[in-house]
């Protein structure tokens, strides 16, 4: 069986390069480890073999396969983040030691010219006492909700949260209708349905839906909790504004208000920080970005612009609705920093910033060769 594995990951190696799991498969290391650890890293490789289609190919499945697999998952990292193959990671809130930043370190966008934004922060978290969402069965799923549940009551009694939970699992007390959820994901406050994601499926993580999941939703619908999905939890602040500092400040905060909720504690890993099922989003699990109407740099349709002047600046542009969505009819555009590992958090939201003074300086060069007069 072993045999025939190898020789399945040698095959698809040499037929999809772009695959980094397939590409970092060592047969003669495979063959050394103990049959139990051979059999863990199948699993973490069972999406990309199944989907060799895959850019990453590979999804851990217990919150310590990072260090237990560290051979298979630190060329992994290396050549998906272009770390070295020895990089630890380093989680840091503070602003302060970021250069480059506006005085006090107020990220005021309406400095640069902007009017108010849709911002949005979040941040992968999983349970150090449960498996990774790819390796949970359907009981399994079902008590994190519950633990999350009865950890949700102590938010909805504080007043500076409040709030609800809605969950998609069969008779749960919490449980909403068809209807219920899909009003929530057009408001973009649930996640959609994952049984509808090859990758998921294959991993194992879109298993039993939609048992176990739910999303809460705090008063002001501004703070949002996924449970169950890629990771068990994504913690996630939202607000339409000008200062950055805002959504990163009340995220820092949020996660460390539901950390120190009763029967929580998150899983990292002391090499690579915050545990997440996808090496993509491993040490801090966050993603900042912002809804940046770019009409002129647009121009012509496409995005194509705007990636030119973000790629250079480890920025993500993306469509509205997420990755591989259109751009908006106004040309408004989905801005976010690429890394995740081996930066900081201040390093992202500060890049987030910086990033998006670019853009504007960029728009309005476009715009200044473009007067509003030719168009006429």
């Amino acid at each position: 069986m072993d045999m025939g594995f190898t020789a399945r990951i040698e095959e698809l190696k040499r037929q999809w390069p772009g695959n980094i799991a397939l590409q970092c498969f060592d047969g003669q290391e495979y063959a050394a480890l103990p049959q139990a650890a051979r059999q863990r890293l199948a699993k973490c490789l069972a999406s990309g073999v199944e989907n060799p289609d895959s850019q990453m190919g590979c999804y851990a499945c217990q919150p310590s396969d990072y260090d237990a697999l560290k051979p298979f998952f630190s060329r992994v990292l290396a050549r998906y983040h272009k770390v070295p193959e020895h990089a630890r990671h380093v989680n840091d809130w503070d602003l302060s030691h970021i250069d480059g930043l506006p005085a006090g370190g107020l990220l005021d966008l309406a400095a640069l010219g902007l009017p108010p934004l849709s911002m949005r922060v979040r941040a992968g978290r999983n349970l150090k006492d449960f498996p990774l969402p790819g390796a949970m069965d359907r009981t399994m799923r079902v008590q994190l909700e519950q633990r999350m549940m009865a950890a949700f009551e102590g938010l909805i009694a504080d007043p500076a949260y409040g709030g609800r939970y809605h969950s998609l699992t069969p008779g749960n007390p919490c449980f909403i209708d068809e209807r219920a959820y899909d009003e929530l994901v057009a408001a973009h406050i649930m996640f959609k349905n994952m049984d509808q994601d090859r990758y998921l499926l294959a991993a194992g993580i879109a298993a039993d839906w939609p048992h176990g999941r739910g999303c809460y939703v705090s008063a002001d619908r501004a703070f949002i909790i996924w449970v169950g999905e890629e990771d068990h939890l994504r913690i996630m602040c939202m607000q339409r504004g000008t200062v950055l500092n805002a959504v990163f400040d009340r995220l820092k905060s949020a996660l460390e208000r539901v950390g120190a909720l009763p029967g929580l504690q998150f899983a990292v890993s002391e090499d690579y920080g915050f545990v997440t099922s996808c090496p993509t989003n491993l040490g801090t699990g966050m993603r900042a970005s912002v809804h940046m109407p770019l009409p002129n740099l647009t121009r012509d349709g496409t995005d194509a612009k705007a990636r030119a002047i973000a790629g250079p600046l480890g920025l993500s542009v993306r469509g509205i609705g997420g990755e591989h969505t259109p751009i908006g009819a106004d040309g408004t555009v989905d801005i976010s920093p690429s890394a995740r590992f081996c930066i900081t958090e201040a390093e992202i939201i500060a890049a987030l910033y910086q990033g998006i003074a670019r853009l504007k300086s960029e728009e309005d060069k476009a715009a200044a060769n473009h007067p509003k007069s030719e168009e006429n």
